[in-house]
């Protein structure tokens, strides 16, 4: 059966067009919309169930008032009644229910009802074919004009020796007395009334959640604050926690109050700041002792090396003279050539270990790199060695440690002339406030997987050959005399082949004459 529907105006809530940022306020709008969702799940249901109660109550009052009024009233009905008697039956109807405001009708087996004005609203076609296929009480909620209606129908019954009202049982309702008692007379009673009170009571319910509602979300601001605040603060502290840690200090440790989850991941940050405390203490430990190893040997290997350094001059001296025979003058230079770089070594180690102590010592001049260029090939006698080319078009001014400088231009092109191809170059520009060095070969290039690796200490490109002439810390200490002089130091490959090693120095404030 078609039923009417009463209006629900509860209000729907809007969403905001972006996420609210910030995890107070996602805690906070959770919170809230959580609050509402279980009001507004509380106000249907209560709705759902007051809703019901009060047209359940309106339909079995109707039934009851319309029983009682036919009990009255049809004993007086002649049967077969005419017309005229069903449209007086239905005015005495209408004049019996008072403030329900009955709009009563009745037909006799099966007609059409007989209103008692014309006014009436009409019977809903499915109920009048209940009523007469059931035999029994019908109601059913409908909609007229806009306004709820609420229609019944009821048949009569008789016995042989009196009549009655036979009463039945609604479809919508669960009991209701049997017509069964009797026989039908035939005759069925139909009554309209408006649910208006019943809707304003419903509309009154509506009302009543609807103004409720904000204050319900008002009060819930202060738990959903609360909340927020209780959930933050720890998270707060171990973001602190975590920053202190970031910045060095190993040693940070946080409260855990409470056995909550929160408490627990305090706890366990605890752990992890102890552990990476004992790691890193374990660390610089290690770091420092293999520190002062390698300076305790190249310090102790530094006076024996001086002797066997004096005994291989004496020896090359004999070689050069012929007094030795063929193999033991190879033997000996030798011995000489492998002398010379272990000495090597040993000074590299010693610069490297000053370099981790923080102790090497940095006197800086204002000089123009041109110099410093042109001074580092002489001395190594590449000045006038066709294999070295010099590009020096401009004056370049800068202020740093020019012995530093020449050990770091002197393991560049030492290290290009070993592994590339001659002619290396080294090239002087100014580029505003920066000065740079480049020095290129025309080799094979620096493999793509070593470059990232070519600073390193003891780093070799090719693995298969370990003694490449070199102890692999050239390039390092080249950088980090770089780093001394406030420069860098990096290392690429040329688009048509060969390595380049670019030098980067802050350009001094004036040009300084050559020295």
């Amino acid at each position: 059966m078609r039923r009417f529907r009463l209006p629900l105006r509860f209000a729907a809530s809007g969403f905001w067009p972006h996420a609210p940022r910030g995890l107070r306020v996602r805690l906070v709008v959770a919170f809230l919309l959580a609050a509402a969702f279980g009001a507004l799940l509380t106000a249907g249901l209560t709705f759902h169930r007051a809703r019901a109660a009060i047209l359940d109550r309106a339909e079995e009052t109707a039934v009851a008032d319309l029983r009682t009024q036919l009990d009255s009233l049809a004993p007086d009905l002649t049967l077969p009644p005419t017309a005229q008697d069903l449209r007086g039956l239905s005015r005495q109807i209408d004049q019996a229910g008072g403030a329900r405001a009955w709009h009563a009708s009745a037909s006799y087996r099966g007609g059409e009802p007989v209103a008692a004005s014309a006014g009436t609203p009409p019977v809903p076609d499915e109920l009048r074919r209940a009523v007469q296929d059931g035999g029994r009480a019908v109601h059913q909620r409908t909609e007229h004009d806009g306004r709820p209606w609420l229609a019944l129908g009821m048949p009569v019954a008789y016995t042989d020796d009196s009549r009655d009202t036979g009463t039945g049982k609604d479809t919508g309702t669960d009991a209701d007395t049997s017509a069964d008692a009797g026989s039908l007379s035939g005759l069925t009673v139909y009554a309209v009334f408006p649910l208006d009170d019943d809707r304003a009571d419903i509309d009154a319910l509506v009302t009543a959640a609807e103004a409720g509602a904000v204050p319900a979300l008002a009060l819930a601001l202060v738990p959903a604050l609360f909340a927020a605040r209780s959930v933050l603060r720890p998270v707060r502290r171990l973001r602190h926690g975590a920053e202190r840690i970031a910045a060095g200090e190993l040693d940070t440790r946080l409260d855990a109050p409470g056995r909550d989850e929160l408490a627990d991941l305090t706890r366990s940050f605890n752990a992890m700041a102890e552990t990476l405390e004992r790691d890193a203490a374990e660390l610089r430990r290690l770091e420092a002792g293999a520190r002062r190893f390698a300076a305790d040997v190249a310090h102790e290997l530094r006076t024996p090396l001086a002797a066997m350094a004096a005994v291989t001059e004496v020896l090359d001296e004999d070689a050069a003279s012929g007094v030795l025979p063929a193999d033991t003058e190879d033997a000996v230079r030798l011995i000489s050539e492998e002398v010379r770089a272990l000495a090597r070594t040993v000074e590299d180690l010693m610069e490297v270990s000053r370099f981790d102590a923080k102790a090497a010592p940095v006197h800086r001049e204002d000089v123009d790199l041109r110099t410093l260029v042109t001074k580092t090939l002489q001395l190594r006698g590449w000045a006038h060695d066709e294999r070295v080319r010099a590009d020096l078009p401009e004056p370049a001014p800068v202020r740093v440690d020019p012995r530093r400088i020449d050990v770091l231009l002197g393991n560049l092109v030492a290290n290009a002339l070993h592994h590339g191809r001659p002619p290396v170059t080294v090239a002087v520009r100014v580029r505003g406030d920066l000065v740079r060095v480049t020095v290129t070969d025309r080799g094979p290039g620096i493999p793509d997987e070593a470059l990232p690796y070519v600073f390193d200490r003891f780093y070799k490109a090719d693995a298969a050959r370990p003694r490449s002439g070199g102890s692999g810390l050239g390039l390092a200490i080249a950088q980090e005399n770089a780093a001394l002089n406030d420069g860098t130091l990096t290392a690429a490959n040329h688009p048509d082949g060969g390595a380049v090693f670019t030098l980067t120095l802050p350009a001094a404030a004036s040009s300084p004459g050559t020295t």
